[in-house]
């Protein structure tokens, strides 16, 4: 009798905690992920009384990951089973799991979990469904605290697991809903005996080899042991950690626009700005620029957080590899976190060296160079002495990358990829190509020549983009680091007698 009283009073606390936290809207087809276990099948049982109270139409979906030979069957047959029995409609499928997990080289556990999700999403798409509700109870929710903790992702993994969650890979996305957040797994499987509803048992649930059953098995029992309300200390412990990263969401939000800017597959972090936060809001800044860059930044744990914040403290041109292909660098006035350092650089990728047409247009890949040869009366006296018309500091200017992006402190782009040169002394033979070992040149205003790779040290070119700054050669040395400093043995001065203009155009 104790029992019966107790589950209208389960099925109330689900609908209110769905009510709550607006799991579910009125209308809408909800997938119903169920395994066969008992949380699973409990879940759908409530739902299913549920159902004309919350105005949705339900759908089971089981996968059968094919581990388990006929036992993996049995489950599948048994979700088939329930759904007939209680009229709803279902999708059962299986799916590769081992052979993903080869390909991928992912653990087992790690595998199942794409495999299984990425499953979800194609029948959430297919029927027009937005969320899928699983099974997730309290103590998964504890374990999982635990488990990032272990893990060290940081405060945000110790948030544990949330009401509301979106999972999305590079192709597909869904909204997990999980119902039973509140429930204890003991309950799920008195609720399961009192319908006797007879769920499926999980052999590998016993296993110790994942760390999640460890967890369960091994480590909780033994932290009972010297606190018996581990539980509740857990689950405070995830309350205070959602707050907190509740608040630092909106700050983050708040200060975005000024201390960042995505581009494609790079975020550019501004230094001296990034470098003014307090050390709490740029730890969560990196997270949060890696999740952008990243389909799930799951992988990107604590440490490689603080590996970022050490990193931030030393020179120009340190990088560091990180999970996800990404590669976060140090450079002179920005923090950049990529996963392509190419779609950075304002410069396309040079080919082979190329001859320019003097007189005339050379189009070189991602330029258009346009070669023009003027008499000396034609120069402005700035011209004259070096400084094209209207250039400013390169500290002080921006390269366009595009449509309304910028990067700032590397010069003009209309006034420093124009040069002004003395014809007779750097000849009609001229080519372009890209930095080689052992280049120098002489620099503007500099008496004596110097390595090409120390004067762009020395201009805080970014590292990633040395190889593809232009250099433009005549037969006996280089003639100009385009964008920056012509050589100072090739300018104009009071006896040239007829100039050449270059200018370089992005095509």
């Amino acid at each position: 009798m104790k029992r019966e009283r107790q589950q209208p009073i389960l099925e109330q606390r689900v609908l209110g905690f769905i009510q709550q936290h607006h799991l579910v809207s009125g209308g809408e087809k909800l997938l119903v992920a169920v395994s066969g276990g008992p949380d699973s099948v409990c879940l759908l049982h409530i739902l299913v009384k549920l159902q004309r109270e919350l105005e949705v139409k339900l759908q089971v979906v089981h996968l059968n990951h094919q581990l388990r030979g006929a036992e993996s069957e049995a489950d599948a047959d048994y979700v088939s089973h329930l759904a007939q029995q209680w009229g709803i409609p279902a999708t059962i499928e299986g799916r590769d799991v081992t052979g993903y997990q080869a390909q991928h080289r992912l653990s087992l556990e790690e595998a199942a979990r794409e495999v299984r999700y990425s499953f979800l999403a194609q029948v959430a798409r297919s029927i027009g469904a937005e969320r899928v509700a699983v099974g997730h109870t309290k103590d998964d929710h504890i374990e999982t605290i635990l488990l990032h903790l272990i893990r060290g992702t940081g405060t945000r993994g110790l948030r544990g697991l949330q009401p509301i969650a979106v999972w999305q890979s590079a192709s597909n996305s869904l909204t997990i809903v999980r119902p039973l957040l509140t429930v204890r797994h003991q309950e799920t499987e008195d609720y399961c005996h009192q319908h006797q509803l007879m769920p499926r048992l999980d052999a590998s649930n016993l296993s110790l080899s994942p760390l999640r059953n460890r967890i369960r098995q091994q480590l909780l029992p033994l932290l009972e042991s010297y606190n018996p309300r581990v539980a509740e200390a857990l689950l405070r412990t995830g309350r205070i950690a959602s707050d907190d990263i509740n608040f630092l969401d909106e700050q983050i939000a708040r200060l975005w626009d000024e201390v960042a800017q995505q581009q494609e597959k790079s975020i550019v972090l501004d230094k001296e700005r990034f470098d003014q936060l307090p050390p709490a809001l740029q730890r969560y800044l990196l997270r949060a620029s890696a999740e952008k860059l990243l389909s799930s930044a799951k992988d990107i744990e604590m440490r490689h957080i603080e590996e970022m914040m050490s990193l931030a403290t030393k020179p120009a041109g340190k990088r560091l590899s990180l999970p996800g292909g990404l590669i976060f660098s140090i450079e002179y006035k920005q923090y950049l976190l990529t996963s392509d350092f190419a779609a950075l650089s304002p410069f396309p990728i040079l080919g082979d060296e190329s001859q320019l047409n003097i007189p005339g247009e050379t189009l070189l890949p991602g330029w258009r160079v346009e070669a023009t040869i003027i008499d000396r009366e034609q120069m402005t006296e700035k011209i004259i002495k070096g400084k094209p018309e209207g250039a400013s500091a390169p500290s002080e200017i921006t390269i366009p990358l595009g449509k309304g992006k910028g990067i700032k402190g590397m010069g003009s782009i209309n006034n420093l990829f124009t040069a002004y040169l003395d014809l007779d002394k750097t000849g009609d033979k001229l080519l372009v190509r890209c930095r080689q070992p052992g280049d120098r040149f002489q620099p503007l205003g500099v008496s004596q020549p110097k390595k090409v790779n120390e004067f762009m040290i020395d201009a805080k070119i970014s590292q990633a983009w040395r190889q593809q700054v232009p250099l433009v050669c005549s037969p006996e040395h280089i003639l100009w680091v385009v964008g920056w400093r012509i050589d100072d043995r090739v300018k104009v001065t009071d006896n040239t007698k007829q100039v050449l203009r270059l200018e370089f155009k992005r095509c």
